[in-house]
């Protein structure tokens, strides 16, 4: 059941998104190489309960850690731990925080010391297909449209999109309805209207879009073993443009 948001919901949801959006600024500062992804979410959960918030991800359905670290061909929901960042590696960061009942939910890629052109092409047509989807985030267009433009994008550059996993409705909680693939379904029908509140997470894989999961019963990497990339925001639909509640440099 798809929950529609109250502007007073929609202003506490703006204040856990600022608390993700500092949060992945910060880990974006704190990269380097040799630092472990333990260590990242560390920072990340300090920084998280230092805003008065939760981290989310924490014991989410078994999940063991503050948020989600995912390196090169890991796509999704890697765990922290040892693993020391190499200069040439890219590294997600998917990070949700509940604050005053409402939960925020974000992701960035960023590179890590000297990375390859044609990696760094892919963190940068990712973010671009998530802004090109929510062009259609708005009254009277489908989830589909934003779905179809996500594609569209990500294909006309040779990447893969990820099927296994979607955006998805949140607010209260971190997972509701509707369902928001990065691929045209015929599925995603429901109609946008205001006060629809939403994370759109493009999936682009810089090889075959085919993925698995390890043997921990979480990490999701590519089949190729080629790197991944992730960018998400949390938004809401209004009468007009949508609002960014994860991102303040505003719409492109």
């Amino acid at each position: 059941m798809i929950t529609i948001k109250s502007v007073q919901d929609i202003e506490k949801m703006k204040a856990a998104g600022r608390v993700v959006e500092e949060t992945l600024q910060l880990l974006e500062r704190s990269v380097r190489v040799g630092i472990t992804t333990e260590e990242l979410n560390r920072i990340a959960e300090e920084h998280i309960r230092s805003r008065g918030a939760y981290p989310t991800c924490l014991n989410y359905n078994g999940f063991p850690k503050a948020i989600c670290i995912s390196v090169n061909d890991v796509v999704v929901h890697g765990i922290p731990g040892p693993l020391k960042l190499r200069s040439g590696d890219i590294v997600s960061f998917d990070v949700c925080a509940t604050l005053n009942g409402f939960v925020g939910d974000a992701a960035r890629t960023v590179p890590v010391g000297d990375v390859a052109p044609e990696t760094l092409e892919l963190i940068r047509v990712t973010k671009e297909c998530f802004f090109k989807g929510i062009q259609f985030a708005r009254p009277g267009y489908r989830v589909s449209d934003i779905s179809k433009a996500i594609q569209a994008h990500a294909e006309s550059h040779g990447y893969g999109v990820v099927r296994e996993l979607t955006g998805h409705g949140v607010g209260r909680q971190l997972h509701e309805d509707p369902e928001v693939p990065n691929y045209y379904s015929p599925r995603a029908r429901q109609r946008l209207e205001a006060g629809m509140t939403i994370a759109v997470e493009p999936m682009i894989t810089q090889g075959k879009r085919d993925v698995w999961q390890d043997d921990d019963g979480w990490t999701i990497r590519t089949r190729d073993g080629k790197p991944a990339a992730h960018y998400e925001n949390s938004i809401a639909i209004t009468d007009g443009a949508p609002i960014l509640l994860t991102c303040s440099e505003g719409i492109e």
